[in-house]
């Protein structure tokens, strides 16, 4: 992992066309209340753009932050969990136990995502991204009604 900081935003390229991916996306987009991600769908064939030959970005995720640092794979993913506010992924996955694993584990799981069974991965995120969106839209209905939780410290009246 690299232990580079990261300057957001981070625009994260990805593969739309496989459920994992967009699962996980998905997760993501919803839990980016601050906007410090960008997604781009790369699976379309005829894609040219990003920062590596498509080939390369649907290999593996590919992110890029405002620098123009590029993040691959396992340190893209733990980045922009940092971009959501869970900066304790990152700090997990950069364990010298962890961190080996996940690098080993990250290129199987990517070269083989479509010949595995994707239903129970993508069911948790899934699920995990409706819990986000109901949270999201419980904030929002408070916060029409006058008790938003714009800090994240709990309910305060509107002025």
């Amino acid at each position: 992992m690299s232990s580079t900081s990261i300057q957001f935003p981070l625009t994260l390229y990805y593969d739309a066309s496989c459920r994992f991916c967009n699962a996980e996306m998905t997760n993501l987009m919803l839990r980016n209340t601050q906007n410090r991600l960008r997604f781009v769908n790369c699976a379309d064939p005829g894609f040219s753009g990003g920062p590596a030959p498509r080939e390369d970005l649907m290999r593996a995720i590919h992110g890029v932050d405002a620098r123009g640092q590029v993040f691959i794979g396992v340190d893209c993913l733990t980045r922009a969990y940092e971009g959501i506010g869970w900066a304790w992924v990152h700090q997990l996955f950069s364990l010298p136990v962890v961190q080996p694993l996940a690098q080993r584990l990250y290129p199987v799981i990517a070269r083989n995502r479509y010949r595995m069974p994707q239903w129970p991965v993508a069911w948790l995120l899934e699920f995990a991204a409706r819990r986000a969106a109901e949270r999201a839209a419980n904030r929002s209905e408070r916060c029409a009604e006058g008790q938003c939780d714009i800090d994240g410290n709990g309910p305060a009246k509107r002025s």
